[in-house]
């Protein structure tokens, strides 16, 4: 009897620090990085685009695919730009599975479109179902992306570079 009685003393005294539950400080979003005004800033580009990455990832669950081009400014550009295609054909060739993002962007909206729509070219329709494609550029190549991107039963997300 003197065990159940200091089992229901405890269970008395420990029911207002049960009941007792601390307030949540509210979440604060952080207002999203501006894009860069200097097409040659790759940090800021750097920085822009994983901000942009960062709010877009619902349902990418697997691995990310960046592609960040540089400004057709650089010295090396056309170089970079080659082997960023290869690269961006190479992954797509050997297949993309559901829940990964592939994520395009850069100072040059044309160009990065271009690189979007050549890495595409190969794919076969419906083979990339459950992929995510990020394309954050200019509202005049979304539709050429957009056309290029989701015959292969992906899921298009446009961001406009602003």
């Amino acid at each position: 009897m003197k065990t159940l009685f200091r089992l229901i003393l405890i269970a008395c005294m420990a029911l207002p620090f049960a009941a007792c539950k601390k307030a949540e400080a509210p979440k604060v979003e952080k207002p999203p990085v501006a894009m860069p005004a200097n097409p040659a800033d790759k940090q800021g580009w750097q920085d822009y685009m994983g901000d942009v990455i960062n709010r877009n990832m619902q349902g990418v669950n697997n691995q990310l695919f960046a592609y960040l081009l540089p400004a057709e400014s650089a010295a090396d550009f056309q170089d970079q730009y080659d082997r960023m295609l290869e690269k961006a054909k190479s992954d797509v060739a050997r297949g993309i599975i559901a829940g990964n993002l592939l994520a395009y962007g850069g100072p040059s909206s044309g160009k990065t479109a271009d690189l979007v729509v050549e890495s595409f070219k190969a794919v076969q329709p419906g083979t990339m179902k459950g992929v995510k494609v990020l394309f954050i550029g200019s509202a005049a190549d979304n539709e050429r992306v957009k056309a290029a991107v989701e015959p292969a039963g992906v899921t298009y997300v446009f961001v406009e570079a602003k």
